[in-house]
């Protein structure tokens, strides 16, 4: 949304600066991502004052002229203009200054006077029409000021973020009443200039057809048109816009077409309400009906294309064919031109559901439809249609036909709402006085009355749609009160009664583990190219060059690296916790209504690592890199935090696959080796994707409580000579068998190969940690239980005791 810093001051008589009403329009309602000086083409532009004029020696009809424009020197300008008079103000744009229109003013000789400058006409400045003669200012301002400080014409556009809930904020009254209830101003519609008046006043029935004029207008479709209101003018002129109108329309993008389609314009910037104006001359026998399609309609619309109507578009035909898409896009045959003498203003609402769905299947979008989409304010139509009326007739003539009709079969009014005081309170986490939500919400246009003892009864505004429950009461209060005036303590309570999923804790424990581990979680998009890991196409994709959703994360993982790679950076430590989709079931083999098959999804964590495995270090000349026994012991950390309680192997794998990770005997997930698009220096890249959702299929225990001990522990370090066939894991499940319920833990703290050691064999070293929960163990009783856990290993694996 583009808003237009004077226009919304035309509405509101605010002091805030451009600057000052972002930070406000920020804070209350919606964020100001940008503000744009406008008329920066005149930033070149001082004002200069003529010192002295005196008639050119070569030409009778110039003038030579000295300037001050704020310096010690006085410039020769020579001069065309009659007007030009000593002492008087005027535009002044020096050598080397830059005009609207890309003209750069250069130091020249004209009819051999030397020429330092240029004194500027209302037309060179884009300021008008008027080139006659050059602009005298009738202003206080030394010289050499800057001509947009001295002159209140450069306007500031506002580029607005308004959220789709908020369809109120798309027009400058929408804006100027949240600026009128910050600043206690009020708000006021801009004047009309009417050289003759005349009393309009619409017509409102609770009927689906009527008169206005000798037009005839029906509302047949009532659910794709919830109002319709029009007007009837003739005798009026299509012509230019008076420059106001069209520096209005300027100030937010917008072009002039004419004073006719201006004024409609107008009303859907200024105040959110699409209008649209048909030629009257062009409606067959003068009728205008509201109707869904009829078959396969063909219509040219205002943007030159033959369009072929979808079924169930609600369009506005006359009594032989359709002549506008309702609520999107008007059609040439009944286009205003400079020969219309004679309109049929109309103002509607549409049902915003339909106006979607049929934009979406034409592929256009529009100011129109943007507006219908999000929905527009009901009951201001009759207002607005006044208001449209009397601008029309004050620009381009002509005389109404009877009062304009607006037909209104439904009405429908807000429904009140029930605030009780306390639930705010535990909303909000601290209590709000009656008088303060009172007051703050009559600012905003909200009606309350009493109904109980801390209960109020609030009607929204007709404009907000967005407030449907106690809820978006409470978030309006807030709103205003200001977010940054609440507390930041943590309170001891929760607002909602509604438990966190399942996954909450478990991929709290997941990130917490990684980022433990010196990895950067990433948010990625889920979408990815065809080919690379796809699964199910988007109906409606961002970019047609990543159209599908991905079946892993680790296609998006390594795409991230390759970004990385191409950038000169090879130490990579990614992680993301994300959706994985897969194609749902066949719809046709579903019972009930027949529906599009909705994809499967799951929540996975995956982790890439590659280059250095600690960052560089003045201590290390040559830091390692990460290797296969490194994303072995993330994955491993990983599963562990996922399922707590479950006993986390991996299982050797061959190819690409290093480990199958599983979860008391539940595959959840592998670690492999991967291939990426990496230059020649870069370091192998290793990564694991591990399913969350599959602890419903882990058949996980849950802990016992156990208290500190109290009794001593007893550590046995055991140096063992291993085949290298033979793995850690299975010395790790012999030992835990032969010590039992005495064996608190057990730790592999150091592997040796080399010099005393026989060939085919490796030297693992084990620390044994023995407790009893109750008494103190003897020396034989630990002794037995080495002996036992040596003697099962030499006879089942062939691993022997190493001495020294």
């Amino acid at each position: 949304m583009n808003a237009s810093y004077e226009w919304l001051k035309q509405l509101v008589p605010f002091k805030l600066s451009p600057t000052e009403l972002r930070d406000l329009l920020t804070s209350r309602c919606a964020t100001v991502e940008d503000l744009v000086a406008l008329r920066e083409d005149l930033r070149d532009i001082v004002i200069g004052r003529v010192i002295e004029a005196k008639r050119h020696p070569n030409a009778d009809h110039l003038w030579v002229t000295k300037v001050d424009a704020g310096g010690e020197i006085m410039f020769d300008v020579v001069c065309g203009a009659a007007n030009v008079t000593v002492n008087t103000l005027y535009p002044f744009a020096p050598v080397g200054a830059v005009l609207p229109g890309g003209v750069k003013i250069e130091k020249r000789k004209i009819r051999g006077e030397t020429s330092e400058g240029m004194l500027c006409s209302a037309k060179e400045l884009g300021l008008g029409q008027d080139q006659e003669g050059i602009m005298a200012l009738s202003l206080v301002a030394d010289p050499g000021t800057s001509f947009l400080e001295a002159m209140p014409i450069g306007d500031t556009r506002l580029v607005i973020d308004v959220l789709p809930n908020r369809p109120d904020l798309l027009s400058h009254e929408g804006l100027a009443r949240e600026i009128a209830a910050a600043t206690g101003e009020t708000v006021n519609r801009p004047e009309i200039a009417e050289e003759k008046s005349f009393v309009i006043r619409t017509h409102t029935v609770k009927a689906t057809s009527g008169k206005v004029g000798d037009v005839t207008v029906r509302l047949e479709d009532t659910d794709g048109c919830v109002r319709y209101a029009g007007a009837v003018i003739t005798g009026l002129k299509v012509g230019p816009s008076p420059d106001w109108l069209v520096q209005r329309l300027q100030s937010v993008g917008s072009r002039s077409i004419n004073n006719v389609v201006d004024v409609t314009n107008y009303m859907l910037l200024g105040f959110g309400q699409p209008m649209h104006a048909f030629d009257l001359e062009k409606i067959a026998h003068d009728t205008v009906v509201v109707r869904k399609t009829r078959g396969e309609e063909l219509i040219k619309t205002l943007d030159g294309v033959d369009r072929t109507l979808p079924p169930g578009a609600v369009v506005i035909g006359d009594a032989e064919r359709a002549q506008g898409i309702a609520g999107i896009i008007g059609g040439s045959g009944s286009e205003v031109s400079d020969s219309t003498t004679e309109i049929f203003l109309e103002v509607a609402a549409f049902n915003p559901a339909r106006i979607r769905a049929t934009r979406r299947k034409l592929g256009i979008s529009t100011d129109a439809s943007y507006r219908f989409e999000r929905g527009v304010d009901v009951d201001a139509i009759p207002g607005l249609v006044d208001y449209a009326v009397r601008l029309i007739l004050s620009l381009a003539g002509g005389v109404p036909q009877g009062s304009p009709i607006d037909l209104y079969p439904l009405p429908k009014r807000p429904v009140p709402i029930s605030l009780k005081l306390p639930r705010v309170a535990r909303l909000l986490g601290e209590p709000v006085e009656a008088n303060e939500v009172e007051r703050n919400l009559r600012t905003v246009g909200f009606r309350i009355a009493p109904e109980a003892k801390d209960v109020l009864k609030v009607s929204p505004p007709s404009w907000r749609h967005d407030v449907r429950s106690d809820v978006d009461l409470a978030e309006e209060i807030a709103r205003l009160r200001g977010y940054d005036s609440f507390s930041s303590d943590m309170r001891p309570f929760r607002a909602s009664a509604v438990p966190d999923s399942p996954l909450v804790p478990v991929t709290k424990r997941v990130v917490e583990t990684l980022v433990g581990a010196g990895l950067n979680e990433v948010r990625p998009m889920p979408f990815v190219a065809d080919g690379k890991g796809a699964t199910v196409r988007v109906t409606n994709p961002l970019a047609e060059d990543e159209a599908f959703l991905r079946g892993d994360l680790l296609t998006t993982l390594i795409s991230r690296a390759e970004y990385n790679l191409a950038r000169m950076q090879g130490n990579v430590r990614l992680f993301e916790i994300g959706t994985a989709f897969f194609a749902g079931e066949d719809p046709a083999s579903l019972p009930g209504p027949k529906k599009a098959a909705l994809p499967r999804e799951e929540m996975h964590v995956a982790a890439l690592v590659m280059g250095q495995r600690t960052p560089t270090h003045f201590t290390k000349a040559v830091q390692p890199s990460y290797d296969e026994w490194d994303i072995k012991f993330l994955a491993e950390r990983a599963a562990s935090a996922a399922f707590p309680n479950a006993v986390i192997e991996l299982v050797p794998s061959s190819g690409e696959v290093l480990w199958n990770i599983t979860a008391n005997g539940t595959a959840v997930g592998a670690a492999r080796r991967l291939k990426l698009d990496a230059p020649v220096w870069a370091k192998p890249a290793f990564g694991f994707e591990i399913n969350l959702e599959a602890r419903e299929q882990v058949a996980a225990t849950s802990k016992a409580y156990r208290a500190i001990p109290a009794t001593p522990r007893v550590q046995v370090d055991l140096a063992l000579l291993a085949p290298v066939a033979v793995t850690a894991a299975q010395i790790d499940a012999v030992i835990r068998r032969e010590a039992g319920e005495l064996l608190e833990s057990l730790t592999l703290f150091d592997e040796f190969v080399g010099q005393g050691i026989q060939e085919g064999s490796r030297s693992l070293a084990w620390a044994l940690t023995f407790r009893h929960a109750e008494r103190t163990l003897k020396d034989q009783e630990v002794q037995g239980r080495t002996t036992k856990i040596v003697q099962a290993l030499e006879g089942e694996l062939g691993v022997r005791q190493r001495t020294a």
